[in-house]
């Protein structure tokens, strides 16, 4: 039990974090009942992809990370391809949270969105100075972003339960049809934590018979906390939902957004630049470089432009990141299952039929995330 309570505070740790903070407001966009079904499904759709993995790593002999798993059944192609995948998704975080801390601290001191690029390029400064250093200690970023978001909802049930109007959660904008999508990108960004699943296959050592009820209920969790700070946050705001939630309910709450997303920020830049270095022999100083200039650079030209959408981003990350991420996993699985090199302490039924129909639903959720992004 206590290796399972583990196991379950560590994917919690990875895949909640600061993307939680876009999901009302792309909910205030489609509806709450659209906004419920995309939670409920991609929910489902991602905790399938997960048991996959989780069997992909049962099969496996050996400590992989993503792209090991990748390579061994995919071939090269399928490593570069999942190696791709995973940059890329942490690029968009990474540009994400440096426009949502740029726009928090903004309306932390000023009450207002006209220095977000000041505070955004300052932020950059001071998290690539640390990241540079190498403290190791807040590599822990994603666990601690985590506990931070469980104690702002908390927070939010203690005082504002009170001031929801459920009138809200009725009288949303009228949604058009890319509108209807708005949120796939955006909660299959909140549901993301697959490069975990070796670590847990670690945690649970001579107990991975646990794995398959650790995810369930890991994804079971998530749900409900997903569905309780949206219904919280679109109760107050209704309409007037911001793009990064905690904009709307205080200044000690923007605060907390804003130590979620550092924490984030910096786990995920500690992570690009050792995949950097390992995966592609990067030297720590290119690697370092790559990974803050980049970001900082479209950050600039993103908030210039004034394209610099927080929630937008995070919905490009997770339908191209997540997506492919996890139609390379659904092709893995069946690869595992005949190549694999032990026997499983579990199996999960794959079907042509159901990857079908999971991948359809990545490849349409990612062309209308991206028709919604340039419209």
């Amino acid at each position: 039990m206590a290796k399972t309570i583990l196991a379950v505070t560590t994917l919690l740790g990875t895949i909640i974090g600061a993307g939680i903070f876009g999901i009302p407001y792309a909910i205030a966009k489609s509806g709450i009942i659209m906004g419920l079904i995309h939670i409920i499904t991609i929910a489902a759709i991602t905790a399938i992809v997960f048991l996959y993995l989780g069997e992909i790593s049962l099969r496996t002999k050996g400590d992989h990370h993503l792209s090991g798993y990748a390579e061994k059944y995919l071939g090269k192609k399928g490593k570069m391809i999942m190696l791709l995948s995973t940059i890329c998704g942490i690029y968009a975080a990474i540009l994400a949270y440096l426009i949502g801390v740029g726009n928090s601290l903004s309306f932390l001191l000023f009450n207002n969105q006209n220095y977000s690029l000041q505070l955004g390029i300052t932020f950059w400064i001071i998290i690539s100075i640390l990241s540079l250093r190498g403290l190791k200690a807040l590599k822990e970023g994603e666990f601690i972003g985590a506990s931070t978001v469980i104690i702002i909802i908390i927070s939010m049930l203690f005082f504002f339960i009170n001031k929801i109007n459920f009138n809200n959660l009725t009288q949303l904008s009228n949604p058009t049809l890319l509108n209807y999508f708005s949120p796939f990108g955006v909660i299959l960004f909140a549901f993301l934590g697959y490069s975990i699943i070796p670590e847990i296959k670690k945690v649970l050592a001579n107990n991975r018979k646990e794995m398959k009820r650790s995810i369930i209920l890991t994804i079971v969790i998530t749900t409900i906390i997903y569905i309780t700070f949206t219904f919280i946050v679109i109760g107050i705001s209704g309409k007037n939902t911001p793009k990064i939630a905690t904009i709307s309910l205080g200044k000690p709450f923007i605060l907390l957004g804003i130590i979620t997303m550092f924490n984030a920020y910096f786990a995920l830049s500690v992570a690009l630049i050792d995949a950097l270095s390992f995966d592609f022999n990067q030297s720590k100083i290119k690697s370092w470089l790559y990974t803050t200039i980049i970001p900082i650079m479209l950050f600039i030209i993103l908030t210039l432009t004034n394209s610099a959408d927080f929630t937008k981003v995070i919905g490009i990350g997770g339908v191209i990141s997540g997506g492919l991420t996890s139609i390379l996993i659904l092709v893995m699985i069946n690869k595992a299952k005949i190549l694999g090199d032990r026997h499983p302490e579990y199996s999960i039924p794959t079907s042509k039929i159901l990857k079908f129909i999971l991948i359809t639903i990545f490849i349409l959720g990612t062309t209308m995330e991206i028709l919604n992004f340039f419209i």
